[in-house]
């Protein structure tokens, strides 16, 4: 039976979230942290990829 760590309330086994709250159940929070840890991941390499494209794509001044 997982209990809520927001209002300690113990909810059924095969609940996703709290009946009393309605936050995530610890099992599925989880999961949710590794998938929020992959999408900054493919975030930060998105954002070094547009980095050095512009950076080679951009004009550059000669002074």
């Amino acid at each position: 039976m997982p209990t809520c760590l927001y209002c300690q309330h113990g909810n059924p086994p095969h609940q996703s979230d709290c009946r009393q709250c309605g936050m995530p159940l610890p099992a599925l929070a989880e999961r949710a942290g590794e998938r929020r840890q992959r999408r900054f991941l493919w975030f930060c390499i998105t954002l070094t990829l547009f980095c050095v494209t512009m950076f080679f794509w951009l004009p550059r001044s000669i002074v």
